[in-house]
């Protein structure tokens, strides 16, 4: 069984004083089967790690350079993120490939860095409005997996997490229905069958994320193919966040 992962994305907010803050109302109570991640900003990852190393709750990076080590002004390697603790991290958000231009192969080439280092990958994937509306959703996916997987070998990929974030959804407030989500995340599952077998496809967790919040999650949760949520403002405050843990 599949155990379900919510995963909070800070993006670029939350200094170290006010992630602190953050932790001095964060009641965390672990539930069975659901696993908690929190991915702050790099300069927030130390300050995380004192507040979770404690607890169930780990913590992981919102991004990463594919290389061990480097001239690379201003990345920051996978060795770099497991000596912070990290056990999580993004690979290729929507806003790095839209806003920073990383492309389908670059990405691909983050998620073999991440597995290489034992950790664990967030695959990003999803259609712009533009895409949906000419149907291309399918096309546009597969594009983007099929990067990453040409360079992993079969039992890599039933390591990796994967994220269907559909990018007209990323703080629109405009959430995609849970059956729409259902129908995309189940594409990904075949999709994986097909690259590495099944085996592969049943431990693949598929996350939905895209205006999240504490009543729409459990709707997304019902569903077979939906194994969390990639969350992103409500993860901000403690309370939002835990109510979406708590409503998983």
């Amino acid at each position: 069984m599949r155990q379900t992962l919510i995963a909070g994305n800070w993006k670029m907010n939350l200094t170290v004083s006010e992630t602190e803050e953050f932790f001095k109302n964060f009641k965390f109570r672990k539930k069975e089967n659901v696993e908690l991640l929190l991915c702050p900003p790099f300069t927030d990852i130390p300050i995380t790690r004192f507040f979770l190393e404690r607890t169930s709750v780990k913590w992981g990076a919102q991004d990463v350079y594919p290389s061990p080590k480097g001239a690379f002004t201003g990345e920051i390697s996978p060795s770099m993120l497991k000596d912070l603790g990290c056990t999580y991290v993004i690979c290729g958000h929507s806003e790095r490939r839209q806003i920073l231009g990383e492309s389908d192969e670059f990405v691909g080439k983050k998620v073999q860095a991440v597995l290489k280092e034992g950790l664990t990958p967030i695959l990003c994937v999803g259609e712009t409005l533009e895409e949906r509306e000419a149907e291309k959703t399918e096309k546009r996916i597969s594009e983007e997996i099929g990067a990453a997987f040409s360079l992993l070998k079969k039992e890599e990929i039933e390591k990796i997490v994967i994220a269907y974030e559909p990018i007209w959804a990323i703080g629109s407030g405009r959430a995609a229905t849970a059956e729409d989500a259902e129908k995309i995340s189940f594409f990904i599952r075949h999709t994986v069958k097909e690259a590495a077998g099944k085996k592969a496809a049943e431990s693949v967790r598929i996350l939905y994320g895209g205006s999240v919040n504490a009543d729409n999650i459990a709707d997304f949760l019902k569903e077979k193919d939906i194994d969390g949520g990639l969350i992103g403002g409500a993860s901000l405050k403690p309370e939002s966040f835990l109510a979406i843990y708590k409503n998983a």
